[in-house]
């Protein structure tokens, strides 16, 4: 079984490639298309800029394989940070339209307590499970993530939210419709909580 990491040029792959390492799970990284049909399982990482991520992926001609290995071929995949956002419909970063797989939209953080909830949200927080899910298995409900980020999934389908954040008000801090899955913190600087979440992805 593969898992690829795809590079679209939008985020430092290294230390999600190192914990992949960590935990034995055989992985490529790529920016081919023919790579991402072939894999098994699939992490869009992201970090940046909503809009110009959405070229990168269109400039690499890797739109229609995503499409055809996520909603026609049904491989699990996992996005992490912007790469959760990226599967909404739309965000206000850019005003562009985004991969469609939640009806969501991504809106820009603005909590009325400014001072305390300073934005872009840097930090540890834990995240609250809407729902039970194999992606949180056996995870400490205590446990603390690392978020970095400005802007916010905002989900049309209550039921597709798996986990939320208090950052002055709840946010959705997790995804999940059949084999998708997004989260918007960072579980692979996360410790052994949010490296015990990637192995949750691959064992699904």
């Amino acid at each position: 079984m593969t898992t690829l990491i795809l590079d679209y040029k939008m985020g430092n792959l290294h230390t999600l490639s190192m914990r992949l390492k960590d935990i034995g799970v055989n992985y490529s990284v790529s920016d081919k298309p023919e790579d991402i049909v072939k894999a098994d399982k699939l992490i869009l990482p992201g970090v940046g800029h909503f809009a110009r991520a959405m070229e990168q992926l269109t400039a690499l001609n890797l739109l229609d394989a995503l499409h055809e290995a996520v909603t026609i071929k049904q491989k699990p995949i996992l996005g992490i940070c912007l790469g959760m956002q990226l599967m909404a419909s739309y965000s206000e970063e850019g005003e562009v339209s985004g991969l469609g797989w939640f009806d969501a939209t991504v809106k820009r953080m603005s909590p009325l307590n400014k001072t305390t909830f300073k934005i872009p949200h840097i930090g540890w927080n834990s995240i609250k499970a809407a729902k039970e899910n194999p992606l949180l298995a056996g995870l400490d409900e205590e446990a603390r993530y690392y978020f970095v980020h400005a802007y916010h999934l905002v989900a049309a389908n209550r039921e597709d939210i798996l986990a939320t954040t208090l950052y002055e008000s709840p946010f959705a801090s997790a995804i999940h419709r059949e084999q998708i899955f997004g989260v918007q913190f960072h579980p692979e600087k996360s410790h052994d909580q949010g490296l015990h979440m990637v192995e949750n992805f691959i064992k699904i």
